[in-house]
């Protein structure tokens, strides 16, 4: 996107990563606790292991899930802020908004 700044691309990055159900499950896999990159495979056993891995680089890009070396592993844990960002800007306003509208209706 030309002439977008850098919170919007970051939140592009965020949408696009959120936008596939075995990336999704991946961060709930990683919201119920830290994994190495060998179990985080091992749980979705239906996936090659490239797979996750590049799944697991668009996670990362969208700074959704950071990872520490930890002599030959990787550990892999959710990072949070990303999420509560897109609720700040988007969830949190549209969902105001329609409280809002409901209320309306009600009054009607």
């Amino acid at each position: 996107m030309t002439g977008s700044s850098g919170k919007d691309s970051d939140d592009d990055r965020v949408f696009k990563a959120l936008a596939s159900p075995v990336r999704r499950r991946m961060l709930d896999a990683l919201k119920a606790s830290s994994h190495t990159t060998g179990s985080l495979c091992a749980l979705f056993s239906e996936l090659d292991r490239t797979t996750v891995l590049q799944h697991l680089r668009v996670l990362e890009r969208a700074e959704l899930v950071t990872g520490r070396k930890q002599g030959r592993e990787r550990h892999l844990a959710l990072a949070p802020l990303p999420i509560k960002r897109i609720h700040d800007r988007w969830i949190s306003d549209y969902m105001h908004a329609a409280v809002d509208l409901l209320a309306e209706l009600d009054a009607d």
